[in-house]
């Protein structure tokens, strides 16, 4: 059976970050011989029995593309993946709601807002960048303490963006030591990845590493999580047998 990947975002053809997504992921799949199954998940789908719409998938991830339809289902979906310990990589949008999520229901920080979509609230843990990033190719610097890192085996990586919002630097500090640990930062320290260290594979980027994968050169924080999701699925055919 395919490796069934979830994602989470509500799909549009001609926007670059998807395309990528979905090429991104056959790379893997090619050089690594498995059959990926993508599924892209629209957020307004989300919104009701969360549980019985993912339970299906092997791993979520949570694409480009906000302000979501609904931002209520990609934060239910996001929460799924945490609380059940599967597979979840956010990247871009998918970044500033991994965010949001944890700050809304670990933190307990209950209007966690977005600046694109709630300007004046009280608590932007995510706002504008001083200056858009959208096409711009920067240094990240990785903890080599981190997943991350092995995920990379080097300790600064050129990626690609496609954002003009990131994590509040007023919050930053807070998110770190609650658990949900920024180990990517740019060259200002402002966070640029952040990650559950104790969980599966729980993981988002401000930047978009899909649109750097190549049939020749898949990008690796992509192998890494579909490794992550194979073993998933490994272990579901196990149970059963």
């Amino acid at each position: 059976m395919p490796l069934a990947i979830g994602v989470i975002g509500d799909y549009k053809p001609d926007f670059a970050p998807h395309e990528a997504t979905d090429a991104a992921l056959q790379h893997v799949a090619d050089r690594v011989r498995i059959n990926i199954h993508t599924t892209w998940l629209p957020t307004v789908s989300l919104e009701g029995d969360v549980e019985a719409r993912l339970h299906g998938f092997d791993a979520l991830w949570c694409a480009p593309g906000s302000p979501y339809q609904s931002m209520a289902g990609a934060l239910n979906a996001i929460r799924y993946a945490r609380e059940a310990n599967w597979p979840l990589l956010g990247t871009c949008g998918g970044f500033q709601h991994l965010v949001i999520e944890y700050a809304r229901n670990v933190m307990g920080f209950a209007e966690a807002a977005h600046a694109e979509s709630d300007p004046d609230a009280s608590h932007l843990f995510i706002s504008a960048l001083s200056c858009s990033l959208v096409g711009q190719t920067i240094e990240v610097r990785l903890d080599p303490e981190s997943r991350i890192f092995r995920f990379y085996q080097r300790r600064a990586v050129q990626e690609q963006y496609y954002c003009a919002f990131g994590l509040n630097p007023v919050y930053q500090g807070l998110i770190h030591d609650a658990g949900l640990r920024v180990v990517g930062r740019d060259q200002d320290g402002e966070a640029r990845i952040v990650e559950l260290p104790d969980h599966r594979f729980f993981v988002g980027t401000l930047f978009v590493p899909q649109l750097t994968s190549t049939a020749q050169r898949p990008h690796a924080l992509i192998t890494a999580y579909i490794q992550a999701a194979s073993a998933i699925k490994h272990e579901r055919q196990n149970s059963l047998s």
